[in-house]
């Protein structure tokens, strides 16, 4: 991909943000002296800038000093542009632009789904979770609904976009960690943080739940994307080491083992990017060949991985 400026990590145990070449998979620049502590990543190659939260010092669940940040970063100066108070809302984590053109972030402690609009760089709106830490979210295409997974309550929230509002719990097995919706809008795929296994469910038959075992994954799993075809669901194992390739339609597995404890990734042509917090490197999978390319050194921990 020839287009590719520049690459961006988040490195959570680092407490940094690093760019990174994205040919040579060098560290050029570092930015760092943030509160801890710096934890996932939105990045809009459109508008040349990225997102990041601060979570604070701890970890779901157990985060006595949380943060009430998002910085805006330049992506382009590599610079940080300004910080996003989302005060009284704490603990922001998952952030995801919507159609609609505005940023949708959980803020865990709070239980509130925090609304930013990048064109002021502000909290316009707030929405209620419906649970005591909504964790992850994952927001359809056509923009109507977002999804919320609350990790121990064993729930997804369902939110209508438009209205703003919680209209309903979608209930799992099983406690949660990670959230997707396939590209068509039809599934969403929930992993388990209890065992080995993903729970995909019919958007508009909720009641049509179907749990599918990771095939050569040991332990529960974390975070799910799918591949921007739709052909792959990818789910991530922290403390199994692995990456879980999934064929969408055949449901042909493939573990990978990859870096310490993977978390997110991204999609860069036909690689996979992983960012593995426990050994503070980057690792590349070859999609098609459903094979473990290589690694690379990047900060002491990324969580997040980004490409603009």
């Amino acid at each position: 991909m020839s287009d590719v400026r520049g690459m961006i990590a988040v490195d959570k145990i680092g407490c940094q943000i690093l760019f990174i070449n994205p040919h040579t998979y060098e560290t050029e620049t570092v930015i760092g002296g943030f509160q801890r502590t710096v934890h996932e990543l939105l990045v809009v190659p459109a508008t040349g800038r990225a997102y990041v939260p601060i979570f604070g010092d701890g970890i779901h669940g157990r985060n006595p000093n949380p943060g009430h940040v998002v910085w805006v970063v330049d992506l382009i100066a590599r610079r940080l542009v300004c910080p996003i108070d989302l005060s009284p809302f704490v603990a922001p984590h998952t952030l995801r632009l919507c159609s609609d053109g505005l940023i949708y972030v959980t803020c865990e402690n709070s239980a509130k789904i925090a609304v930013i609009d990048p064109r002021v760089d502000a909290v316009i709106d707030a929405i209620d979770s419906g649970s005591t830490n909504g964790h992850r979210l994952a927001i359809t295409n056509d923009g109507q609904r977002i999804y919320v997974e609350n990790e121990e309550d064993a729930t997804i929230s369902v939110i209508d976009v438009p209205g703003r509002k919680l209209i309903g719990k979608i209930e799992t097995p099983e406690p949660l960690a990670g959230i997707a919706v396939s590209p068509d809008d039809t599934t969403i795929a929930a992993v388990s943080d209890a065992s080995p296994r993903v729970f995909l469910i019919d958007r508009f038959s909720p009641g049509d739940l179907r749990a599918m075992p990771l095939e050569g994954v040991a332990k529960p799993a974390q975070i799910a994307r799918y591949s921007p075809d739709g052909e792959l669901l990818v789910v991530s194992s922290l403390n199994s080491d692995t990456l879980s390739l999934v064929h969408v339609s055949s449901g042909r597995q493939t573990a990978i083992r990859v870096g310490s404890q993977p978390m997110d990734f991204v999609f860069r042509g036909e690689a996979i990017f992983v960012g593995c917090q426990g050994d503070g490197t980057i690792h590349v999978v070859d999609a098609p060949r459903r094979r473990h390319k290589h690694g690379f050194k990047a900060g002491a921990g990324c969580e997040s991985v980004g490409f603009f």
